[in-house]
């Protein structure tokens, strides 16, 4: 008996299956250890895993970091150093990039707090209700790299309401 194969059909693609999705953020050479100890300190990363430049001397001014992978709540994300060579990704740092953090707390106001004393500016005020991108609570932050944040607390969802 004739498969579809024979008859003329495309062969299967092969099934691809993504474990997980990692951000990079690119920050200038010089920047890479302040990004990290910034998210540390803002928002409570932890640092999973580094690479250094293994072509570095003590009197050169090539980054000793070349790439950090941050742990933020359940994601992961690389802070990578901006290069100006053929192979980087990206060439130049931007504000394009917006990071959504939820958290199940409602104090927003000290987690933008913690973030602008870590070196974080705050862009607007607490918005809450249908301004908020989530329904629920939101405070938005730009760290010192560019970056905007917005810190968000889902709305509650209402069980049980009475007439």
């Amino acid at each position: 008996m004739a498969t579809d194969a024979t008859n003329g059909a495309a062969p299967a693609a092969p099934q691809v299956t993504f474990t997980a999705l990692k951000p990079q953020v690119f920050v200038e050479a010089s920047k890479v250890n302040d990004a990290v100890a910034f998210y540390k300190a803002a928002f409570g990363a932890e640092e999973v895993n580094s690479v250094s430049n293994p072509k570095r001397k003590a009197d050169q001014e090539l980054p000793l970091l070349l790439s950090a992978e941050i742990k933020l709540g359940s994601s992961t994300i690389l802070i990578s150093v901006l290069a100006d060579d053929s192979t980087a990704p990206v060439k130049a740092s931007g504000t394009e990039l917006v990071f959504c953090l939820e958290t199940e707390e409602e104090d927003i106001e000290a987690a933008v707090e913690k973030a602008v004393k870590a070196g974080a500016v705050a862009e607007s005020e607490v918005t809450e209700g249908d301004g908020a991108c989530c329904g629920g609570r939101v405070g938005k932050v730009k760290d010192p790299f560019g970056i905007f944040w917005l810190i968000c607390a889902p709305a509650k969802k209402c069980a049980d309401v009475e007439a």
